[in-house]
């Protein structure tokens, strides 16, 4: 005979962090299969004019935010500028960064 129990909704974070603080056990509903991210640290950079209006074009032919731009290109420039190949904790790929072909030749 089937199995005709469907699967569980997925539990929302309220209702975990809810039963957190009333002291029971969440550990069921982590798999530890994710990785940790540090924190997110925020900054100002200041660029010029001319780099910013390549980073917004670079942003309207991608359909992106200025900020994704950034983000996709510094693993592809921070390997480039050390020869060596780390690890990147971002969703760029070699390949999704090819028909990128922004030059930014600033100093």
């Amino acid at each position: 005979m089937q199995n005709t129990r469907g699967r569980r909704k997925p539990v929302s974070a309220e209702t975990i962090a809810r039963l957190a603080d009333q002291g029971n056990d969440v550990s069921q509903f982590f798999t530890n299969t994710g990785r940790m991210m540090g924190p997110i640290r925020r900054v100002n950079v200041d660029l010029a004019s001319g780099m910013l209006e390549e980073l917004d074009q670079a942003a309207k032919e991608l359909n992106i935010s200025r900020q994704a731009v950034i983000k996709t290109l510094t693993p592809s420039a921070r390997s480039a500028v050390s020869g060596t190949s780390r690890p990147c904790f971002c969703q760029a790929t070699e390949a999704s960064l090819r028909p990128l072909t922004l030059q930014l030749n600033y100093p």
